[in-house]
Parts: structure tokens; C-alpha cells; sequence
């Protein structure tokens, strides 16, 4: 940076390589509007006034606001490769976000988060990586890989690396696990992302010990205020699957905001381009009722004060210039985006190219033999345990109910609301199945199977039929990963996801018509339509930190006790 040339643009005696012109421009600081120039040298912002340029953009009647930032996402959700996501987002007014790749890593390790580093690289996009904390995310299921203390302290001083990812094992951090707290003590000079689901009192002040800043779990208000008011930065989460921000809106309040940060966590391509990224998380607030000036702050100055990205989120002289021009404040749909201070999304078309990244080291990772494959269910009573969705959140409720058992088996009963649902372990040969029932999901002679299953990614396979199941689950061998769906005996049709069972490498629009065709044929075997996203929720059926009632490769998990349960009922569970 030349400061002596900035300086003199600063002070109006040379002109600036690029002016926006007469923009209403959105003062994160005071939650004011301003009409004036905004001066950009270098991707540098170096005035605001009355100035020109060698490249001058007229703004008049439009609003000029930082781009905004993704407080927390899993870019591999999108199932797209980072060059590929930022296509999908970057033309929303996404222009940095802070991800955590234990999607990944939790099938390949180290090897995984140096994919994620360098295919990373090729964007306009910042990305900022933080490390997995949690892979394994417990030790109750099989993952595909571990990061230790070991990997972690030779990972932390690596560029581009921001911090240590969300921490998931949150009873481990509660009661003391050393191989845990080794982790965090490595990283204690760094943000610390949280990830406690109802963690609340003298639980929560032991969380908070180790220096944890954040939490994206929150789903009441009474939640987020006791959180905010312990020291944590809040994410109000909207992603496809798990959506709180309504529920959240009533804690945004004039002394909470400034604590409060917009993320999506997961969400699919199809939702991205239908509704938005962030500016959808913003303009839903808004339309709640939240003042679009504290939405816009969440979005930006928040999360990069939140982060420590120094000069980073908002619209004055030293700060980079990551810019988003559009027409209503109160309907954020952008019609430029500026990355660095380039012009890199123009009506919603990109302007930046990217290439694709060598992907053989993070291939060929679905692996078992489909004579290993038991998805009985031996029952001695027919009073069960049963995993119960839960509108609009990836949580579950445990309920009993009474099913009906044949020879000593469960038997699927077409009047019940309730399916088989198998978790296969397929990262290391371990012939491991566990096998339970959901209620709420839907479907109907057919079945669903996924090699996407939070956090560790072994195969998740739901429906109604031993058959289509099992023909289910030889389909994602045979291709390595991805997403299908069968319905009597045969594949409707099959989403490969061939880097490391849960991404692609092909382009963005592939993925999303592919996705949308297997949501219609979802919704046409009957899965129920107030389930927000039917692959994103059955993913999280197998996340054994998220309550109350999971399956792992392992078995059924009860996260209440955190601890394995049986699925058929004894004296000691309670309705």
C-alpha cells in the first residue's frame, strides 16, 4: 500500500482509481444513512465525500452497505466445492464468510481441511477456515478421521486459518475431558466458536471457561438473552434445515444487537438461489419487524468485530472495500457486488472465473461389502423408543410408541407415521449398522439414502422396506457417495457425490436440478411437507450432540444423558 498516494486521494488532490457516486451509504457505527462518494484505491475505501475517480459509478437512489459476512457455515452443505459455492452466494452480497469444514474432515482428516485451504484460494470469496474442534464429534460413532491436539497446535499459525471451529462436545468441555481441553488451550490466543444446544446455568459457566465466544444453537429467546448476558456472541441461524431466526427476532433488542450475528450453518443450493444467503437472513428480520440498520450491522460490523477481522464490515476510510449496492434497504437483493474493490457480481451475473481443484486425495471413501449389510430389527416387546422430528429444527423429540413385531422382528405398519432408519458405517469396514425408528419423516414404498449424515458421514438410509433400502444403499457404494432415492426396487435417481461422499466437483446448476428433481420425487413418495429440507434433516438424524433422541453406526444415542439407550423401553425411561 502506497500511503503517501492514498493520503493525497484521501485529501481530494488526486483523483481515486474508482468512485461510487452519490450513494446512500449505510454507517454501520451510528445506524445512519448518508448521501456522499465513496473513494476506493487499491480495494481500499480512503474517503467518503465529494470526490472523483479515473472509474466513476453513479449511485444515486441506491443504498451502498458492506458486504455481508457468514457468521458460521459448513461450505460443504452445499455439497458444491468453495470455488463453486461462492457462485451460488457471492452474486446474493456474501462477500466473506467464516467456515468450519468438519463436514470433511470428519471423513478425511487433515487431508480434507487442506482440500477445503487451497480450493478456497480460487475466489473472490474470503473465506476464513476455522479448525475442527470435534472430529470425531464423539465417541460414539465411527468417523473416517480424527485432528487431535497435535494436529491442531501444527495447524493453527497456518494462512488462512482464523480460529478454532465450533465445539461441539460440549459435556466433554463441561466435565473436563483433557484431550478436549488440550484442544481449546492451544487456541485460547484465537475466536473459539461454541455449539451448546440448551446449555444454560452453571453448566453454561463452565462452558464458557475455556474462552468459547459463540453459539448458533440458541432457539428461544430466553436462550439468547442468558447467553449474551454470560459474554457469547449469538448467531440467529437461518439455513435450510434449521431456521431461527423468528423465533430469535423478539431478543433483538437496543442492548442486545450488538452481541448478535446472522449465520446459515447449512443450507442447499436450491434454497440459495431461490431465497438468498445472508441478505435473506436480513431482509426475513426485517420483515419481523427488526430495523433493517441493526439487521445490516448483524450481517457486517458484528460478525467482523465478533471474528477480529481488522478493518473489515463496514463503510470508512482504511477498510477494504467489500461493497454491495442495491435498491431497498428493506428488500436486499443486490445489483453490485465489490470484492476487494473490484466489481465481481453485476445483477446477479458473476464476473470472476474459477477452476477446478484436484480432488483424488479426498475420493473413493464409501466402503464396505453389501453381504455385511443387517437391517433387522429384533424386538422382544413392542413398546419402543422413537426419534420424533421436529418442525423446522434439526432436534428431535424421544417418544414411545407401541409398533408392530413380527417373529421376533419389527415390521413396518403402513398406518403408522413411522419408518426404519439404518445408519452403515462406511469409513473403515467395520460391518457396524445401527438400526431404529423415526416418526414424522413421511415416505412411502420407497427409501432414501444418504452418504451425507452430520457429523461423521457414514451412510444414512430411511424408508419403509428392507428391499428398496438395501438397494438404496448398493447404489451409493457403487457411485462412491451422494444422495438417492428407490422406490419399489428401482433408483428414481441418484445425486454422485464423489469428494469424499459429500461434495462435487461439478458446477453449481447441475447440483441444483438435480437436487430440485430429487425433492419432487421425495415429496411424491409422501415425505411429509413440513419438513423443511427432506436431505438436510435426515443428515441430522445421526448428530449424536444435537437433542434428544439420535442414531449412530453405533446404535441409538440419547444426548440428554449422552450416553447409548436402548430402543426398546425398560422401568427406568420415562414417557
Amino acid at each position: 500500500m502506497n500511503h503517501i498516494i492514498h493520503s493525497d486521494i484521501a485529501r481530494g488532490i488526486k483523483p481515486a482509481e474508482l468512485v461510487l457516486k452519490n450513494a446512500q451509504i449505510v454507517n454501520v457505527f451510528n445506524q445512519s444513512i448518508e448521501i456522499a462518494d465513496i473513494a476506493i484505491q487499491d480495494g481500499i475505501i480512503v474517503g467518503i465525500g465529494d470526490y472523483s475517480g479515473t472509474q466513476e459509478i453513479d449511485c444515486s437512489n441506491q443504498y451502498v452497505a458492506p458486504g455481508f459476512i457468514d457468521g458460521h457455515v459448513h461450505i460443504e452443505s452445499s455439497m458444491l466445492t468453495p470455488s463453486e459455492f461462492s457462485k451460488l452466494v457471492v452474486p446474493k452480497g456474501t462477500t466473506r464468510v467464516i467456515a468450519d469444514p468438519h463436514e470433511i474432515a470428519n471423513v478425511k482428516g487433515v487431508k480434507g481441511l487442506g482440500f477445503m485451504l487451497r480450493s478456497s484460494l480460487d475466489t473472490p470469496l474470503h473465506v476464513h477456515i476455522m479448525i475442527p474442534s470435534c472430529v470425531p464429534a464423539t465417541a460414539f460413532e465411527t468417523a473416517g478421521a480424527s485432528i487431535d491436539a497435535e494436529d491442531i497446535y501444527n495447524l493453527h499459525k497456518r494462512e488462512g486459518i482464523l480460529g478454532l471451529g465450533e465445539v461441539m462436545d460440549y459435556p466433554g468441555v463441561i466435565h473436563g475431558n483433557k484431550a478436549l481441553l488440550d484442544k481449546l488451550s492451544i487456541m485460547q490466543d484465537s475466536i473459539i466458536d461454541g455449539h451448546a444446544p440448551g446449555v444454560t446455568n452453571k453448566d453454561l459457566n463452565a462452558y464458557l471457561l475455556h474462552h468459547i465466544k459463540t453459539d448458533h444453537e440458541c432457539t428461544t429467546k430466553a436462550e439468547l438473552d442468558e447467553k449474551v448476558s454470560r459474554g457469547m456472541y449469538v448467531h440467529l441461524r437461518e439455513g435450510s434445515a434449521t431456521r431461527n431466526v423468528k423465533a430469535l427476532v423478539p431478543g433483538i433488542t437496543e442492548k442486545t444487537s450488538h452481541r448478535l450475528l446472522f449465520c446459515t450453518d447449512d443450507k442447499h443450493p436450491m434454497d440459495i438461489v431461490n431465497e438468498g444467503h445472508i441478505n435473506y437472513n436480513v431482509n426475513l428480520a426485517t420483515s419481523l419487524g427488526v430495523d433493517p440498520l441493526v439487521a445490516i450491522q448483524m450481517a457486517t460490523i458484528n460478525i467482523a468485530t465478533c471474528y477480529q477481522l481488522s478493518n473489515v464490515g463496514a463503510i470508512a476510510p482504511g477498510y477494504v472495500a467489500d461493497l454491495i449496492v442495491f435498491d431497498d434497504v428493506k428488500n436486499i437483493q443486490p445489483t453490485k457486488v465489490f470484492i476487494d474493490g473490484e466489481l465481481v457480481a453485476d445483477h446477479g451475473t458473476m464476473l470472476f472465473e474459477t477452476h477446478k481443484y484436484d480432488s483424488i486425495h479426498v475420493r473413493d471413501t464409501v466402503k464396505f461389502n453389501m453381504q455385511d449389510i443387517n437391517l433387522d430389527l429384533p424386538l422382544s416387546s413392542n413398546r419402543v423408543k422413537v426419534m420424533q422430528l421436529v418442525e423446522n429444527n434439526v432436534t428431535t423429540s424421544q417418544v414411545i410408541r407401541d409398533v408392530t413385531v413380527k417373529n421376533g422382528l419389527y415390521f413396518n405398519n403402513p398406518d403408522d407415521d413411522i419408518l426404519k432408519i439404518a445408519v452403515v458405517e462406511r469409513h473403515h469396514y467395520t460391518k457396524n449398522v445401527g438400526v431404529g425408528l423415526l416418526e414424522g419423516y413421511g415416505l412411502k414404498d420407497g427409501a432414501i439414502a444418504m452418504t451425507i449424515a452430520h457429523d461423521s458421514h457414514n451412510l444414512i438410509v430411511v424408508g419403509d422396506n428392507d428391499k428398496d433400502m438395501l438397494v438404496a444403499i448398493k447404489e451409493l457404494r457403487d457411485h462412491q457417495g451422494g444422495i438417492t432415492i428407490v422406490h419399489d426396487g428401482h433408483v428414481i435417481d441418484t445425486l454422485p457425490l464423489e469428494i469424499a461422499g459429500i461434495m462435487t466437483n461439478e458446477d453449481y446448476e447441475v447440483v441444483q436440478e438435480k437436487l430440485h428433481h430429487l425433492e419432487q420425487a421425495a415429496l411424491k413418495l409422501g415425505v411429509n411437507t413440513n419438513v423443511d429440507d427432506p436431505f438436510l434433516t435426515l443428515a441430522f438424524m445421526a448428530l449424536p450432540v444435537i437433542p434428544d433422541l439420535k442414531l449412530t453406526d453405533k446404535g441409538l444415542f440419547d444426548v440428554v444423558a449422552f450416553q447409548p439407550t436402548t430402543i426398546e423401553v425398560n422401568d427406568d425411561d420415562v414417557c
